[in-house]
């Protein structure tokens, strides 16, 4: 099985642990390090909307409560339907986030059940405040 392929099984999987109750749209996330490890998350619905988590946030704030700082080397994101799913605004500035911290500018496969997308984070998120937007270093 290729790295893709086990990255984009994993997002899969951890579809299926999602707390969709509201949506029904049940969203997996797989983040890869460079040191070959995965973190996954899941969507975490509340019924104050406002308060409900994605998936790649869920994987990012689990990999950095782990003590992961730089490393993102890909990511998957996988949902229900045909298309090809891509993070949102807010879970893009999450991953970028993340990114930076390495210096690193990961690949996403966005998946579909038809179709499996491959674009680089920095196009999903062109010119991304990050923390050199800050001026403090």
């Amino acid at each position: 099985m290729s790295q893709d392929n086990e990255l984009i099984e994993a997002a899969r999987a951890a579809a299926k642990s999602a707390y969709a109750p509201y949506s029904d749209f049940a969203v997996g996330a797989a983040l890869r390090f460079a040191d070959g490890a995965i973190v996954t998350g899941s969507n975490v619905e509340n019924a104050s909307y406002g308060l409900s988590l994605c998936a790649e946030t869920v994987a990012a704030a689990k990999a950095l409560a782990e003590g992961r700082r730089g490393g993102l080397v890909a990511l998957a994101v996988a949902g229900p339907g045909e298309a090809p799913l891509t993070p949102c605004g807010r879970c893009r500035q999450v991953l970028n986030e993340l990114a930076a911290l390495g210096g690193t500018d990961p690949l996403v496969l966005c998946c579909g059940a038809g179709e499996v997308r491959e674009v680089r984070l920095s196009a999903l998120l062109p010119q991304a405040f990050g923390p050199d937007s800050l001026g403090t270093g």
